[in-house]
């Protein structure tokens, strides 16, 4: 006999959905926040005899996972671990009778590497999808792949609050969407008068907001706070400023099982405040709230392919984050929602926050499709990775040894996917054995140490001896951190296998997991490294690990143009040579120094980008110098020489002619430096010698004879005089010119031209300076030359100055003295 049960507003959309089920194996519900979607869908299904074998439902957390369970139980009237159970990590409450199992999302894509038909499981439901995090989707993908190849009969449901479920249903093969309404109560929303100031803290602003909220309103109140640290500052400031009925809960996923359920169960007296990041936002019911204050922040990881760092950010919720978030204000009555942005801020958020598979790191993801062995491009994503993030994950794991040359799971790509690890870790685990659980733990937990330097050393003292260390240390010790940090390595040291390999110290296995993040001390006071992945890292100055010449970088901010490390160790030179002995090698090096501004050669020992050994090169090859200082001419840029211009423009006017020659403008001269400058740039090393350096016979050596020929035919280099004398043309202004002295023009009758053209003529005076710039010759002799004549023959009484220089015979010489 059911037990009774009250009604819920999922109820109504109950039989539309078995029907879907009934008739296609597929469905997509969407159902708003307090709908019952999350205990009433599976023992719908259960009782309607639809599923033959278990039902999977997965959620997007721990908590999440055994609540549902439970409530689930209840409704039964039996214990979890009967009907229903449920598999966390760590915990697993499941029994021969279990038709229902509640699972986090890992935990599915274990149980499809180990069994891909999924024996026994008749239905996999996917609650809270519209949170896209990688293990929801990659298991999303592995189980259409299933049901299209192995098993026809597995039953797919997506349930979701906010999300678009048109593209959902597509992808599931045009599944029916089945909407739930819903019957939540009416929430009242209220924003602030104006912006908060650019420096506020959160913790500080949402803990006035609550105050005000508190005095305005009554019931429970729900306060969303992006992370565990604002939750404890605003936790200790609303201490001293709530009323002594109000009961302060804290709400995140890292705080044990037993403090999760007191926010969670109802207040048997006074007022309940919950301090709880997004992890209340769904599947969660919490007794008694009637109001929320969001404080509109939201933590996400974020993957930067460039430095090939994750970081966790704070970010602005999405609209939909906020939507889902007020609706908790009104699930058991009329609600209040504070918000802790104004309503013009409101427009400016994201409709809905990005998929984990579009900002995250992407290492797990891609060593579970190789265990799987299918492509990214096969399987079914609702939304594919970014190529670039992936090419990132795949040359990590081919670093690690986890993937061959051609991207395929290796034998210890295989052993890393058994471990619950990230792959850096995991290969540190595989390859260290036991001894590296602890360091493992510790490495993928919250820092436990607070307030203290970067040194890891530090927290690995705190584990094995908590309480000695606080009587040798003046740090702050997280305790629940470090017990749950403890409890996770006793379960690590149980999944390694022992390793014969001689014992690795800290810094060691550090190195295994992180070997691209060994960082050299660059020269300099600053304690600033580079790191053997190419990138940069700085240190405080006062850090008592900033003198050490050699370190492993554990964790950074991720700036990806120079991270500031948070935990490193020391490593001597001795420990890298016994790790990477085989990856160390002797490089020549010839660059281009931007620094210097000259080509440096040098003989370094590497381990990737970082420099064991350093000297210098003194035999390289003139033709390495050669095309390292190419570099620098492409910083540099071109220097051109009086004859090199000439030339170019010539080329420039016989190409616009339609004469068949190279392009010589700039552009096209720096794209093609290595053909025609590189023969000639021998013994150029610095830009002092880049300077002096005339390119006027490489650019010659670009023509042919026949196209030189041509070129002086069509555009000529000189002007003849009538001295006989060569006079260079310039062909860079509107009309080609020369320039000389105005006596050697006497006896020019007709004005010179070259190509058809005229020829721009600009007269000099003895002294080289311009008294005349003419286009008419003829025209020139018959008017201003009068003029020029008067002033010229006082300045320059020695020269030449006939009434007629028609008739006049040319000369640069002037009269001998006493004539």
């Amino acid at each position: 006999m059911t037990p009774t049960r009250l009604p819920l507003p999922i109820d109504d959309a109950l039989p539309e959905l078995l029907a879907a089920v009934r008739t296609h194996g597929r469905a997509v519900l969407q159902a708003p926040p307090g709908a019952g979607k999350t205990t009433r869908v599976p023992l719908a299904l259960l009782e309607a005899g639809l599923i033959e074998g278990r039902i999977l439902m997965l959620e997007p957390r721990r908590l999440a996972a055994r609540a549902a369970a439970e409530r689930m139980a209840e409704t039964l009237g039996e214990a979890a671990g009967e009907t229903v159970g449920y598999r966390i990590r760590g915990e697993s409450r499941t029994g021969r009778a279990t038709r229902i199992e509640v699972v986090t999302e890992g935990i599915l894509t274990r149980m499809i590497q180990s069994d891909p038909e999924l024996a026994g499981v008749g239905a996999v439901i996917f609650d809270e999808f519209h949170e896209r995090s990688l293990n929801a989707d990659l298991g999303l993908a592995l189980c259409l792949e299933i049901a299209g190849a192995l098993r026809e009969d597995l039953r797919l449901i997506v349930m979701s609050a906010t999300l678009e479920a048109a593209p959902v249903a597509d992808l599931m093969g045009g599944a029916p969407v089945v909407t739930s309404e819903g019957r939540s109560f009416p929430v009242e929303t209220r924003w602030l008068e104006k912006p908060l100031p650019p420096k506020s803290r959160i913790a500080e602003a949402c803990a006035d907001l609550v105050v005000q909220a508190v005095g305005e309103t009554k019931g429970g109140v729900l306060v969303f706070l992006p992370g565990e640290g604002e939750i404890r500052r605003c936790e200790t400031l609303l201490k001293a400023r709530l009323p002594g009925n109000c009961n302060l809960q804290p709400l995140y996923g890292a705080l044990p099982f037993a403090q999760q359920r007191a926010a969670i169960r109802p207040e048997t007296e006074g007022r309940k405040v919950v301090l709880a990041t997004s992890i209340a936002e769904t599947s969660l019911t919490i007794e008694d709230i009637r109001v929320v204050v969001d404080a509109g922040r939201a933590r996400r990881a974020r993957f930067d392919p460039g430095s090939g760092m994750s970081r966790l950010v704070t970010e602005k919720v999405s609209r939909a984050e906020a939507t889902q978030r007020a609706g908790r204000a009104g699930r058991v009555a009329e609600g209040t929602c504070y918000r802790l942005w104004t309503r013009g801020e409101e427009g400016a958020l994201p409709a809905f926050a990005p998929a984990e598979i579009e900002v995250a790191d992407l290492a797990g993801l891609a060593l579970e499709l190789a265990l799987w062995g299918g492509s990214v491009e096969e399987l079914p994503f609702l939304t594919p990775p970014n190529p670039g993030s992936w090419a990132e994950a795949q040359a990590l794991l081919r670093m690690l040894g986890a993937l061959d040359a051609g991207n395929r799971i290796t034998e210890h790509g295989r052993r890393l996917a058994a471990l619950p690890l990230h792959p850096r870790l995991a290969h540190m685990l595989a390859e260290a054995g036991p001894e590296a659980a602890p360091l493992a733990a510790l490495l993928a937990d919250r820092d436990p140490l607070r307030g203290a330097p970067v040194d890891l050393s530090l927290r690995l003292e705190a584990l094995r001896d908590p309480r000695g260390f606080r009587q040798r240390r003046p740090y702050e010790l997280h305790r629940p951190a470090l017990d749950r940090i403890g409890q996770e390595a006793k379960r690590l040291t149980r999944a390694a296998k022992s390793r014969p390999a001689g014992a690795m110290s800290a810094a060691q296995m550090v190195a295994l997991a992180y070997p691209d993040r060994i960082g050299l001390r660059r020269k300099g006071d600053a304690p600033r490294y580079v790191l053997s992945g190419g990138k940069g890292a700085v240190m405080e100055p006062s850090d008592p690990l900033a003198g050490q010449r050699l370190i492993v970088v554990s964790d950074t901010d991720g700036n990806p143009r120079e991270a500031r490390i948070r935990q490193a160790i020391a490593i001597s030179e001795g420990e890298i040579r016994a790790l990477f002995a085989d990856q160390i090698t002797w490089v020549d090096l010839c660059d281009w120094s931007k620094r210097e501004r000259r080509v440096v050669t040098r003989q370094q020992e590497q381990l990737g980008q970082i420099a064991l050994q350093d000297r210098i090169w003194s035999d390289a090859p003139e033709d390495a110098v050669a095309r390292a200082m190419l570099d620098g001419v492409r910083e540099l840029g071109l220097k051109l020489s009086k004859g090199a211009a000439r030339l170019v423009a010539r080329v420039t006017v016989a190409r616009a002619g339609g004469i068949d020659l190279p392009d010589m403008s700039e552009p096209a001269l720096m794209e093609d430096l290595e053909s025609w400058l590189l023969p000639f740039l021998t013994g150029i090393r610095t830009a002092e010698q880049w300077k002096a350096f005339d390119p006027h016979d490489a650019l010659v050596a670009r023509l042919s004879w026949e196209q030189t020929q041509a070129l002086d035919r069509a555009v000529p280099a000189s002007f003849v005089t009538p001295l006989g004398r060569k006079i260079p043309i310039d062909y860079s202004g509107e009309h080609p010119e020369i320039t000389l002295r105005l006596q050697e023009m006497f006896g020019q009758t007709s004005h010179p031209t070259v190509a058809g053209q005229p020829l721009r003529v600009t007269l000099l005076s003895p002294a080289q300076r311009p008294v005349q710039t003419t286009m008419d010759i003829p025209g020139f002799w018959e008017t201003s030359y009068a003029d020029v004549r008067r002033d010229m023959r006082g300045r320059y009484p020695r020269h030449p100055w006939p009434e007629d220089p028609r008739e006049a015979d040319p000369t640069l010489r002037a009269k001998r003295r006493g004539t």
